[in-house]
């Protein structure tokens, strides 16, 4: 007779850990499989160590100001081996603390393959290639995603997906990226900081082309002061590895781009990994875009439910962590979580750096809604000042006297949103908002302008 449990999870990211620890603090009994690494791709390919590899360099970048604050570094040098060492660090700890998190909840944990075979069976195989089939009332897909790698392109030891150039040991002297995305600035800001020669090929008109255009504008002037190359309406013809380089070739404005380098990083997106045969098999609705899914994240098929990366949209792993809570407490009864795509708030981790929530000016343009449009610059605070921030400000809409979104670029800019967050998805008015009491001196004082 087969193992039965209350639920399985399939993925051991962000999405699928918390499912299964809010399911386990119902007293569930639960299980979670996990192919690869626990944390998924948030820990081991993406969030983590890319954000503690643009800690060092902004720290790095950041020497430059020391000298008007009236402190002299005579020399500063990169050790990328210990840079590599501390992007090791963080994706470790981060992959211990999601195994703690399952132990301390009293989740079961499987490291292996497993495989939906009915809406109430999973067939589990482990790394010896010794295989079970296990029940359970309710099922959760957590696949989450991969690179999206362009027709044509090869990848190789030079050509690397956003996963491959991790693995990188040594500093490239020079390295295109295709593709001005969120994924593409963040690697462009990351490399150019330590010294890097970077040239960015995008295909559309601008970069970051879902952000406020002035936010885009304004991370464009600071990437091209770190002398990176953007070259915006560039298609790419031609990409290949000559052995000891990379050789592009492109097409900007009727003219032909030629472009060589040590690397080249391709960050063309990502897409949900499907197990398409796995999914027709059990009848569940998707689309090349994602599993389709309700309210409460299940499937067309009863007792199925899909949460994060795998649904498509916004592949974050906050989002995955959000969708998993209204998942799990539908499972358990327990209705105190709902959706909503709008209340998701996204962060471009560029320097500086970009986050907004809710309607951006374009869109809220484009759905011709009466908007008000209020604007805070970070040069009129003092913490920005002393500091030496730079550029940047605060844009927010106001539609019928409700936040309805924000948009934030500047240092910080993603510790703020989350405040804005909060605002926008209890739909604040500007006269609840006066309320609020803002700290002196400190950054968050750009929100003074909002209050009214």
């Amino acid at each position: 007779m087969s193992e039965k449990y209350d639920l399985i999870v399939i993925g051991g990211g962000p999405g699928g850990l918390t499912a299964a620890e809010i399911a386990a603090g119902k007293k569930k009994r639960v299980l979670i499989i996990e192919k690869e690494g626990w944390g998924g791709t948030c820990t081991h390919r993406g969030c983590i160590p890319t954000k503690a590899l643009l800690a060092c360099s902004k720290y790095f970048a950041d020497l430059k100001k020391l000298k008007r604050m009236g402190i002299n570094i005579a020399e500063a040098s990169i050790d990328f081996s210990a840079i590599k060492k501390h992007q090791q660090q963080i994706v470790k700890v981060s992959a211990l603390g999601a195994q703690k998190v399952l132990a301390e909840a009293g989740v079961e944990v499987k490291q292996g393959v497993g495989e939906i075979v009915s809406s109430g069976e999973v067939r589990f195989t482990d790394v010896s290639g010794k295989s079970e089939i296990l029940s359970a009332q309710n099922i959760m897909i957590a696949w989450g995603s991969v690179p999206q790698v362009l027709p044509g392109i090869n990848l190789s030891e030079r050509i690397l997906t956003s996963d491959g150039i991790l693995n990188l040991n040594s500093l490239p002297s020079s390295i295109i990226i295709v593709g001005g995305s969120v994924i593409g600035v963040e690697f462009a800001t990351f490399f150019a900081e330590l010294g890097s020669k970077v040239t960015i090929v995008e295909i559309l008109d601008r970069i970051i082309p879902l952000e406020d255009q002035e936010c885009a504008d304004l991370l464009r002037q600071e990437l091209t002061r770190l002398s990176v190359a953007i070259n915006t309406s560039t298609k790419l013809e031609n990409l290949k590895d000559t052995g000891n380089s990379v050789a592009m070739l492109a097409q900007k404005d009727g003219k032909q781009l030629e472009v060589g380098a040590d690397h080249a990083l391709l960050c063309t997106g990502r897409k949900p990994l499907l197990n398409s045969e796995e999914l027709d098999k059990l009848g569940i609705e998707y689309t090349k875009t994602g599993i389709k899914i309700d309210k409460n994240m299940m499937t067309n098929v009863a007792g199925i439910y899909a949460v994060g990366d795998v649904t498509g949209g916004m592949m974050l792993a906050h989002r995955a962590v959000h969708q998993a809570k209204v998942a799990a407490g539908h499972i358990c009864g327990d209705i105190d979580f709902s959706y909503n795509e709008n209340f998701i708030p996204s962060v471009v981790y560029s320097h500086p750096q970009i986050a907004r929530v809710g309607y951006t000016q374009k869109r809220a343009e484009d759905e011709s809604l009466s908007i008000e449009i209020v604007k805070s610059q970070y040069g009129a605070n003092i913490i920005a000042r002393a500091e030496l921030m730079g550029q940047g400000f605060v844009k927010a809409i106001f539609h019928q006297d409700k936040l309805i979104g924000a948009t934030i670029v500047g240092d910080d800019a993603a510790e703020l949103i989350a405040s804005l967050a909060l605002a926008v998805s209890n739909e604040l008015t500007r006269k609840q908002l006066r309320n609020w009491v803002l700290p002196h001196p400190t950054l968050s004082e750009i929100f003074a302008p909002l209050l009214g």
